[in-house]
């Protein structure tokens, strides 16, 4: 039977347009070298620890043992999948040929390379259930996903699948930085489920917790301008930030970029939220007239941040609970 991977593309999804140009997927460690010189998983494992002497040993294990299963584990007709962020989708994929060691296929910095025939259809997050969306949340690069194998095809197929619950598969190594972004994308799927008006409500906490008076537009055409914060009661103190908020699944663009620049206060700060992303055309636009874009992921860091000095009422928007792991 066919294994189930994820393949992280890069640390920003930023592979994707290559991987699919040349069918293939990729992972770095390109210091460790070349994974067939080594005889054995532990002699990879100790030329880790020589030359990432610098991070933590249970960092380094983890890292060779990516690199190894890639290189070893991975058979033609097993399944790649990858995540984008830009369009919250996955792409799925069959693996046509296993490991070369190529710098320069893809990247110098991502050297490992299989080939993938790449599916054009691709899988909706939003259309998961629950338990894919937590288990493919994970941080690792290279992880083995099989139990939500079926559910991918069955959604591929156009079948609206049912929740499974499914108990995650212990890892080899303990990795705590694995647990926290599980932990985010399970913050991620509380977002989505806000209507926009809370949406508007949370990201105003989140702006009173930094120390700033809001004012929130009530329902209705708000002419660009969801939400004014500033620094003293009355709104003359500087800096003065409007902000304007989409909560949607499609990425805002450059028009609404320049919407948000052209409303009024002019010559305060800008600011946009949008859960959906940007697309290429908003983010040159942001960057030619200095506009502060967060996208979901940015959001999630900033509650992370600010969380426990919002208003009661906001986090209750978000209900969520600090816990401690070992560092």
């Amino acid at each position: 039977m066919s294994k189930w991977w994820m393949v992280r593309a890069g640390d920003n999804n930023e592979l994707i347009p290559k991987w699919q140009l040349k069918q293939v997927a990729s992972i770095g460690w390109a210091d460790l070298g070349d994974p067939k010189k080594f005889s054995s998983r532990d002699k990879l494992i100790d030329r880790s620890h020589s030359v990432y002497a610098e991070e933590k040993p249970g960092t380094r294990l983890s890292w060779a043992g990516q690199v190894w299963r890639f290189y070893r584990e991975i058979e033609i007709h097993d399944r790649v999948i990858t995540y984008s962020k830009e369009t919250r989708e996955y792409l799925i994929g069959t693996v046509t040929q296993t490991h070369q060691y190529r710098p320069d296929i893809v990247d110098p910095y991502y050297p490992n390379v299989i080939s993938v025939s790449w599916e054009s259809k691709k899988v909706s997050r939003d259309s998961l259930s629950q338990g894919a969306k937590n288990s493919l949340g994970g941080i690792l690069t290279v992880f083995r996903v099989d139990d939500w194998g079926q559910e991918l095809l069955d959604i591929l197929g156009g079948v609206t699948v049912q929740p499974i619950d499914v108990t995650p598969e212990e890892t080899e190594e303990v990795n705590y930085q694995d647990f926290i972004e599980r932990s985010k994308t399970m913050i991620e799927d509380l977002v989505d489920r806000l209507d926009p008006w809370q949406m508007q409500d949370l990201v105003a906490g989140l702006l009173q917790a930094m120390g700033y008076q809001v004012t929130v537009s009530p329902k209705g055409p708000d002419g660009g301008v969801d939400i004014l914060a500033h620094k003293d009661a009355f709104g003359f103190e500087k800096p003065i930030i409007k902000v304007q908020v989409k909560h949607r699944y499609t990425a805002s663009g450059g028009p609404e970029v320049q919407q948000l620049l052209g409303a009024n206060p002019h010559g305060a700060s800008s600011l946009f939220v949008s859960t959906g992303g940007f697309t290429s055309a908003a983010k040159t636009s942001a960057v030619h007239n200095g506009v502060k874009l967060v996208d979901l992921s940015g959001l999630v860091e900033l509650l992370n941040d600010w969380y426990d000095k919002m208003p009661v009422d906001k986090q209750a928007l978000i209900p969520l609970k600090r816990i401690y792991v070992p560092s």
